[in-house]
């Protein structure tokens, strides 16, 4: 077996920031990021944990190229620091181990807020260390509270949201597995997919169910005056029903009426001329689909 060499030096020198060039220019309004307002806060408050990588020395010019860290040296310059630790490359390979590694997982992140807070850190210092409000850094300490430690083993190497763990909590352990599995399979881990199988998830799945709503009491006055206008309105229905074939007769002999004179090209040139609007209405009721015919024989056998 062949023995693996080691790309760096194993402990951090100290390099003056003016000796470290970067490889690569940073983004124009990089400094309004939240990426960058974290780096800069957590410097702020703990230093910095991670050094700069950095090839050797070039003899000529004393300097050393920049591999890896190019935000935290920005940070650096723009904090006034003259000094930063970096890592020192003895190979002449250009990538960096930050390549070659998995980011952060939320759990993982989980894990290392409540180390910290183990260790007597208050939840408004890692606020400060984080850029987060103190109320979000107390839902990272709280990711797992109430999620089964199946579901938590199969998302300990994902990123996600915290609310989707705020999801899962409202539902019960075999319900959690189901709904993590769905989503690792469809590679969609974000908040709406899991709000969306919480809806979806029948009464017996959920930590809580939902109580049904309580029907509202009905005082004796509300049904008494209910049971009046119910017989009012049961009164006019009759007096309605039995005007309705007289008003239908009244109805298609007027219609006809009107069509007769709109028959008459006298009628019609004098309504255009000095009445528009009588004639727009007349027409309205000529071409209404009565169905004179049918109901005019109803009604005259009604009568």
């Amino acid at each position: 077996m062949t023995a693996v060499t080691i790309g760096f030096l194993p402990k951090p020198i100290l390099v003056p920031v003016g000796n470290i060039l970067p490889s690569r220019k940073l983004s124009e309004g990089l400094a309004a990021t939240k990426k960058y307002k974290q780096i800069l806060a957590s410097i702020q408050e703990v230093d910095m944990i991670e050094p700069l990588s950095i090839s050797a020395v070039e003899r000529r010019s004393g300097q050393h190229v920049l591999l890896d860290g190019h935000i935290r040296l920005a940070i650096l310059k723009e904090l006034g620091r003259t000094e930063a630790p970096c890592l020192v490359a003895i190979d002449e390979e250009s990538y960096t181990y930050n390549n070659r590694i998995n980011r952060l997982s939320t759990i993982q992140e989980h894990l290392m807020i409540c180390r910290a807070a183990d260790r007597g850190l208050s939840p408004e210092r890692l606020a400060k260390a984080l850029c987060l409000a103190s109320t979000e850094v107390v839902k990272r300490m709280n990711l797992l509270v109430g999620i089964c430690p199946e579901a938590t083993e199969m998302l300990k190497d994902r990123q996600f949201s915290v609310e989707v763990c705020a999801a899962l909590r409202r539902m019960k352990p075999t319900r959690q597995i189901e709904s993590v599995e769905l989503m690792i399979s469809a590679n969609n881990l974000t908040v709406g997919y899991a709000r969306a199988l919480l809806v979806g998830t029948l009464p017996d799945g959920l930590a809580q169910p939902k109580k049904p709503p309580q029907p509202r009491k009905v005082t004796q006055e509300q049904i008494g005056r209910m049971q009046r206008e119910m017989s009012n309105l049961h009164d006019q229905y009759r007096i309605a029903e039995q005007t309705y074939g007289e008003d239908t007769l009244n109805l298609v002999l007027a219609r006809g009426y009107v069509i007769k004179l709109l028959d008459n090209r006298h009628v019609r040139r004098y309504l255009e001329q000095n009445e528009p609007e009588v004639l727009e209405q007349f027409l309205a009721i000529a071409n209404a689909a009565i169905g004179e015919k049918n109901e005019a024989t109803k009604a005259l056998s009604d009568r």
